[in-house]
């Protein structure tokens, strides 16, 4: 857990926590090469949020550095 996850969770009470941390499981972080992690799992915080947007990040699966599209899985899933 990172040191912002480990703050956040200290200081909000534990619904708002647990919510938090279970929406920025949902929230995806996709490389092009088809690499997929959750914004939680990389020890990011995504709560709240709305939208897809683009991040300039290296993968950690494929060291490339390039664009990857941070959204949520859900939504996804329901336009299938």
């Amino acid at each position: 857990m990172s040191v912002v996850q480990e703050m956040l969770k200290r200081v909000l009470p534990s619904n708002w926590a647990a919510s938090m941390e279970r929406e920025s499981r949902q929230w995806m972080f996709k490389c092009r090469c088809g690499s997929e992690r959750s914004v939680w799992e990389l020890g990011g915080v995504r709560w709240k949020a709305k939208g897809t947007k683009k991040q300039y990040a290296k993968c950690p699966s494929c060291g490339e550095r390039s664009w990857h599209t941070i959204y949520l899985k859900q939504d996804a899933e329901e336009g299938r």
